[in-house]
Parts: structure tokens; sequence; C-alpha cells
């Protein structure tokens, strides 16, 4: 029986985090070739005191390194010394792309399009339906740690769910320097812990493959602004920190010609409508094609193509 104002077990894999216990459990997902077990690392951090259970992960796609990278510091500096609830950590969902250095599992699949996935599905599917089965259901909020994807460079930026309050509260105390809502997308795992109740955002910074020191440091500050937030830790002097800035839509701005991408502005930028943010240039420099904001607004995304097709996405612009 627990005591008033004790905190709930936790199991996950059959294994057991108690009230005041942290204790690194081994999800086992499948072999490689080789015969090798591939098993997903979850780090549990149980308080003694009652509070929310907040799933923390990064590495859904295996070349997002960033994520990776700020949960591993934040495991290393101890961080996760929380006072009330439980935080589990997985800073690498998806081993298989992790190990080579892609997105997907080696059968071309994303997991992020495959929850809740199925027992006897892809490898994929068998992934997200082992998480969904044994880690969704102790979580009451969640955290989703992402990066960029070919070559494109995402400014500091906080996703959350229209219409899901918790959601927009959780990005909003999480302060990166933009936030604003984004479709669910089939098969993600926003989309399935949303259909679960559990509020999760998403937090989106730097570049596939790519280590960005200013999208860690904001990753960190951000998951402890959560956690005060939800008053796990104790909320103690105020930081000085720039309010996020909301965004209420976001537009794509795409190539109007193939050749070289040259652009011509900084990532996180204001600007203006008309303003010139780069170009399309043909390798003989006989044919330019400016690229002009069609609003006034802020620049949350860059290609780092240098070349690129007709329709390639080169800027994502919100207002």
């Amino acid at each position: 029986m627990l005591e008033e104002n004790e905190n709930k077990t936790l199991t996950i894999n059959g294994e057991t985090i108690a009230p005041g216990e942290n204790k690194l459990v081994q999800l086992h997902i499948a072999r490689l070739p080789t015969g090798t077990l591939i098993d997903i690392p979850v780090h549990v951090f149980n308080a003694k005191k009652a509070g929310p259970t907040v799933l923390v992960q990064a590495g859904l796609h295996g070349d997002e390194i960033n994520g990776v990278e700020t949960l591993r510091r934040m495991l290393q500096e101890g961080r996760f010394a929380i006072k009330k609830g439980a935080v589990i950590v997985v800073p690498i969902l998806n081993i298989f792309g992790f190990i080579h250095f892609s997105r997907d599992v080696p059968d071309g699949k994303d997991v992020n399009r495959s929850f809740p996935g199925r027992k006897t599905g892809s490898l994929a599917s068998r992934i997200a339906h082992t998480y969904t089965e044994q880690i969704l259901p102790q979580v009451d909020f969640g955290i989703d740690l992402h990066t960029g994807g070919s070559q494109r460079h995402n400014h500091p930026q906080a996703r959350y769910t229209f219409g899901d309050v918790k959601s927009e509260e959780l990005a909003k105390a999480f302060n990166a320097p933009f936030r604003f809502s984004s479709k669910l997308i089939g098969g993600s795992f926003r989309k399935t812990t949303f259909k679960m109740g559990i509020p999760t955002m998403v937090y989106e910074s730097g570049e596939s493959m790519r280590f960005d020191e200013k999208a860690i440091t904001i990753g960190i500050q951000g998951v402890e602004n959560v956690f005060r937030f939800l008053g796990m830790v104790p909320k103690g002097p105020k930081q000085k920190q720039q309010p996020s800035i909301h965004l209420e839509s976001t537009r794509w701005i795409r190539a109007a010609r193939a050749g070289m991408f040259i652009p011509q502005i900084s990532n996180g930028e204001a600007v203006k409508k008309g303003q010139i943010l780069g170009m399309t240039t043909d390798t003989f420099s006989k044919k330019n094609k400016k690229v002009k904001a069609p609003f006034d607004g802020h620049v949350i995304c860059i290609n780092h193509q240098a070349v690129v097709n007709q329709g390639d996405a080169l800027f994502h612009i919100g207002r």
C-alpha cells in the first residue's frame, strides 16, 4: 500500500522501479543477422514523492543525433535528479538506424510512421509495438527530441498538437525560440500518444548527423523548464530567457527552378515581405532566380543542400 504522497511503482519489461529508485532497463527488440541482441536502453528515475511521469526521448530517427547528445549530457551531469514524479529517459529509440547512420531501420521503414505497431509486423512496426506496450502505459507527458532531416537545419523550435491544451502548455514551458502547432501524421509517435491521452511536444533543432551546440544547450534548458513547470524540481531563482515567439502559421518556400542554392539570410532571422532570402542559379551564372519572402515572418529552417531540384524545400517561414 502506498504511503500518502508516495510515488507509484513503475514496471517496464517485467522489471519494477520502486519510489526512490533509479534503474537502467534494457528493452529487448530484435537481433542482428549475426545473432547479436539489440536492446533499447531505458533509464528510469523514480522519485519518492508523487508526481507526473515524463518520457524524454531522442533518436526516433537514427541520424538525428542532437537529441541523443542532449540526453547523454543530461545523464552524465546528473540532471534528472527530480524530487517528485518520475522520468523515463530513452536517449536512442531507433538503435538500428543509429548504428547505420540512417533515419530508418535496415528495411527502409520509418519507425515514426509505424506506431502503434504490430507484434508480427515489420521491424519498424515491432519496435513501435514493443515501445507502445512497455513504455507508454507508464507515461503522463512526453518530450520528443528531433532535428531537421536531409540537410535541412531547423532553428530551435517546439511543436505541439493543435487543440491539445496540455501539449501547448508543455511547448510554451519548454521555451524554445519559436513554438507552433503542427499536424498529426499517420503512424507517428505523437499521434499515438495523442490517442492515448498523453500530451506530447516535439523539440526540433539542428540537422541530421551534425552536432549543434546551441541546439543541445537550448534542449537541456527546455527539458529542465518542463520539469519545473510540472513541479518535479524546485523552481529556484528565475533564469533570464527570451520568451518563446508563438507562430500562428508556417509555410515552406520551394525552389522555382533547379540549380545551385545560395542562402542569403541567417536561420532564425526576422524577414519582411519581398525580402530576398537567397537565390538559385545555374553553374554558369546565366540564369538566376531570387527567392523572396512571401510575408513578414521568421525563418525557422534553411536547406543546406548546395544543389537543389525544382520543388525542393528551401526555407520554412513562420508568422
